[in-house]
């Protein structure tokens, strides 16, 4: 769980949703920190296999479906994400590796 302006927010349940969207495969949400609002959401997101994906428009989906402060301000396409030996996504990994991601535009590609 993080904290985005004042309010809770669970990764589990923005992950579910994106899960859902037709284009992604696998997908992490985690908190960042943000000037203004203390933390906001970044997904981490691997596009299945032959498709791509574009960072406005999976926000424009989590704008329809969720509440605002649950929205993702960030969003990365990566290839695959960092798992343990048991298949666990390594969190702590994105969190060291996309820490310097509040001084970035909201929105963008990085590969």
């Amino acid at each position: 769980m993080f904290i985005s302006r004042g309010e809770n927010v669970y990764p589990a349940e923005v992950e579910n949703f994106l899960y859902d969207l037709p284009d992604v495969a696998e997908a992490a949400v985690i908190g960042v920190p943000d000037t203004r609002w203390g933390e906001v959401g970044l997904a981490v997101v691997v596009p299945r296999s032959g498709n791509k994906i574009d960072p406005e428009r999976l926000r424009a989906a989590c704008r329809a479906q969720l509440a605002g402060y649950k929205v993702p301000q960030h969003v990365r396409i990566v290839d695959s994400l960092p798992r343990t030996p048991s298949g666990k996504i390594e969190k702590h990994k994105l969190r060291d590796q996309f820490a310097a991601v509040m001084k970035e535009p909201c929105v963008d590609r990085h590969r």
